[in-house]
C-alpha cells in the first residue's frame, strides 16, 4: 500500500508532495482508497462533503466504529503527514481479519477531505462541513492563491459543491472515531515508546496581517520618504518569536505575500499569515494580542497602515476521557497504560470530538519533524501502530 500512494502527488526536486484539494493529485488519491477499499470487499461511498468512507458492515445499523484520517499535504509536505492513518487502518482491519476477529458492530475507514488546508486556507474543511462548524455559504467563499473558488474547484472534480453542508445524521451512525497519525514533535521518542495516546488538542488560529505601505523606486527614493510596509513586517515576526518564548507557546509568520514583489521596487503591501498555538486559552490570547500590539506600534512608526484579520480559530479540545483512558489501559504493556499527550496540531479527530466520541493514537517521530519531506518513522514503529490500532478497534468493534 505505501509503495503504490508513494508516488502521488510528489515533487521530484525536493522529495515533498503537493496533495491539494480537488486536484489530480487529490483525485488520485481517492481512486487509491476506493481501489483499496474494493479490495477488501468493503462498500465505498463519498458524502455529500467530498469524504470517501469505506464499510464493513451496514452503515445503517449506527453505532459504528470509524478509524482512519486524510491523505491531503501541505505543500512540499512529507509522506507520513495523514497518509499513515489511512494506510494503518486498512492494515489494522487486515489483522483483525487474519486474526479472525468477529465484529458485533459496523466498521468503516475514512479519508476526510482538504484537512491541511494548503489550497484554500482553511483546516479540516471536510470535517468541518460534516460537524456544521462551517457553513455553505461560509466555504462557498474559499478562495484559492489563483483566484479559483472551492464550489469551482468542486465541480471540476465532479463533485457537486451545492449538496455541501453539515451531516448531523451520518455523525448520529458513528458511536467511536479513532485517528492514528504520527506524532508531529518528540514527545514518545523522549520517553521511549513507539505509540501514544492524545490527551486534547491544543486551541490554535490563523490571523492575517496587511501592511499597506506605498510603492517606490527602490534606488531613488530617499529612506526618510518610504513607507515601506515589509519594516513593520520583518519586526512582527521577530515580535511573534519573543512573546511565544515568553508564554512557552508556539508563534509562526510560515506564509507572506507582497506587492508588486519586485527586487527594485519598495512594496506596497506586505501580507503575512501568524500561526499561533498554546497549551491554555490564556496564553494563546496574550500571545496573538501581544504580536498585534508590536504590529501596530511598528506600522505607526513606519507610516504604514495595518489591518488584522482572524482567519480560522479552534479552541482547546479535549477528547472523550472514557474512550482515552480505555486506549491507553488497553494499549499499556508491562510498564503501564501506554503515555498520553497533548498536541498543537490540529486534526480531523479534533473538529468531531464535539459531536462524537473521539480518540487518537500517535506514532513516535524520531526526529520530531513535520510538514516537511524529512518526516518520518521506522517500519517497526509504523507496524506497532498497526497492531495498537487493531487492538484498539478490536476492543470497540468485536463481538
Amino acid at each position: 500500500m505505501w509503495r503504490d500512494l508513494a508516488g502521488i502527488g510528489r515533487d521530484r526536486s525536493c522529495g515533498g508532495y503537493r496533495r491539494f484539494a480537488w486536484t489530480a493529485a487529490d483525485g488520485d488519491c481517492r481512486a487509491w482508497f476506493r481501489e483499496q477499499a474494493e479490495a477488501r470487499g468493503l462498500s465505498v461511498e463519498t458524502d455529500r462533503n467530498g469524504n470517501q468512507w469505506a464499510w464493513l458492515g451496514d452503515p445503517s445499523a449506527g453505532d459504528a466504529v470509524v478509524t482512519g484520517s486524510h491523505l491531503d499535504s501541505v505543500p512540499d509536505g512529507g509522506a507520513f503527514d495523514g497518509p499513515l492513518g489511512v494506510v494503518s487502518a486498512f492494515a489494522a482491519l487486515d489483522e483483525l481479519r487474519a486474526r479472525g476477529t468477529r465484529f458485533g458492530r459496523p466498521l468503516a475507514v475514512v479519508n476526510f477531505g482538504d484537512e491541511e488546508g494548503a489550497r484554500f486556507g482553511l483546516a479540516c474543511v471536510g470535517s468541518r462541513l460534516t460537524a456544521g462548524l462551517l457553513t455553505r455559504e461560509q466555504a462557498h467563499r474559499l478562495t484559492d492563491a489563483d483566484g479559483v473558488t472551492l464550489p469551482r474547484a468542486m465541480e471540476a472534480a465532479g463533485h457537486d459543491p451545492d449538496a455541501i453542508g453539515a451531516d448531523p445524521e451520518r455523525l448520529g451512525r458513528v458511536g467511536a472515531f479513532v485517528e492514528l497519525h504520527i506524532e508531529q514533535g518528540r514527545a514518545l521518542d523522549l520517553t521511549g515508546d513507539p505509540v501514544g495516546v492524545a490527551s486534547a488538542v491544543w486551541p490554535h488560529g490563523r490571523w492575517r496581517f496587511d501592511f499597506h505601505g506605498e510603492a517606490n523606486h527602490a534606488g531613488t527614493t530617499r529612506l526618510a520618504d518610504r513607507r515601506d510596509p515589509m519594516l513593520p513586517y520583518a519586526e512582527t515576526v521577530l515580535a511573534a518569536r519573543r512573546e511565544a518564548v515568553r508564554a512557552g507557546a508556539v508563534a509562526t509568520f510560515g506564509k507572506v505575500a507582497v506587492d508588486p514583489n519586485g527586487v527594485n521596487a519598495v512594496p506596497s503591501l506586505v501580507r503575512g499569515w501568524l500561526d499561533s498555538r498554546a497549551a491554555a486559552q490564556d496564553a494563546l490570547d496574550d500571545v496573538v494580542g501581544a504580536v498585534e500590539r508590536a504590529a501596530r506600534a511598528a506600522a505607526e512608526e513606519h507610516g504604514v497602515r495595518l489591518e488584522v484579520a482572524r482567519e480560522s480559530f479552534t479552541g482547546e479540545t479535549r477528547f472523550d476521557h472514557a474512550l482515552r483512558d480505555r486506549l491507553a489501559a488497553l494499549l499499556g504493556g508491562e510498564r503501564g497504560p501506554a503515555p498520553v499527550l497533548g498536541t498543537g496540531a490540529g486534526h480531523d479527530a479534533g473538529i468531531l470530538a464535539g459531536s462524537i466520541p473521539t480518540a487518537m493514537l500517535f506514532v513516535r517521530n524520531p526526529t520530531g519533524v513535520s510538514h516537511s519531506p524529512a518526516e518520518r518513522a521506522t517500519e517497526d514503529d509504523c507496524v506497532a501502530g498497526v497492531r495498537a490500532l487493531a487492538d484498539a478497534l478490536k476492543g470497540l468493534a468485536s463481538a
